[in-house]
């Protein structure tokens, strides 16, 4: 058996993390622990503060109890605003607290975009714009190209975790780009493992969500392979 533990902020979308794990329909389990979020505000002070490595340290015992041999930092914002540098040293925090290897969903998208050979993105995002700006400076970093980003202003985790099919797709949907490889959906308050294959036939294109990223890098991390084509194209067996 393989378990991958996730430090997810809060409770919004965290249900993705089970149905990614039915969906796998093998020995890998997904468990989950909250982290206390303070603010639930998608605002930079607010998002540093929740990203802090007491907070983080905090929930590491209940993974290791329940057999983690890696853990994510399950939320983008919280770790692409502290900059390349900043959430490097943030991952390495974690990784000391833990006894374990480590990362978090921002370094999940650029590693995700390497495995998938593309560099040009579009980011589909729920932050405000100021936000989501930040995000693309931190792919900037990876040397990914990002040729547009699209911010939709929802300040609280708690609304975007109401979002359903029709929402996720019109965000992705307005957030592409005609000369974008792949969409960027960054954001794990959002409910996307079940739309993941119609995301990517509507936009006729790989779509990388947020949650989604997250086991594919926690796996990474564990060097388990694992495949699942109702996963998109992240999770598809090499042809």
């Amino acid at each position: 058996m393989t378990a991958v533990g996730f430090l997810y902020p809060g409770y919004s979308a965290e249900d993705d993390y089970e149905r990614i794990e039915q969906l796998f329909a093998s020995d890998v389990r997904l468990p989950v622990v909250h982290t206390d979020i303070g603010e639930d505000a998608h605002r930079v002070d607010a998002l540093i503060r929740m990203g802090e490595a007491d907070r983080l340290a905090a929930g590491v015992e209940e993974l290791r109890l329940a057999g983690a041999e890696a853990v994510v930092w399950a939320c983008t914002s919280g770790s692409f605003v502290y900059g390349w540098e900043g959430a490097q040293e943030q991952i390495r925090n974690l990784a000391r607290a833990a006894g374990m290897p480590a990362s978090s969903t921002s370094f999940a998208f650029a590693h995700a975009l390497q495995h998938l050979g593309v560099s040009r993105v579009a980011i589909a995002a729920t932050y405000p714009e100021d936000v989501a700006a930040y995000f693309a400076g931190f792919l900037k970093s990876a040397g990914v190209e990002v040729t547009a980003t699209r911010g939709s202003g929802i300040i609280t985790a708690a609304e975007v975790g109401t979002w359903g099919r029709d929402e996720v797709l019109e965000l992705a949907l307005a957030g592409d780009h005609p000369s974008a490889e792949v969409v960027l959906l960054p954001d794990t308050a959002l409910h996307t493992a079940a739309y993941l294959p119609e995301l990517e036939q509507v936009l006729g294109k790989p779509v990388l969500t947020a949650n989604q990223v997250s086991v594919w890098e926690g796996l990474r991390l564990t060097e388990r392979k694992v495949w699942a084509e109702k996963l998109g194209k992240l999770f598809a067996r090499p042809e």
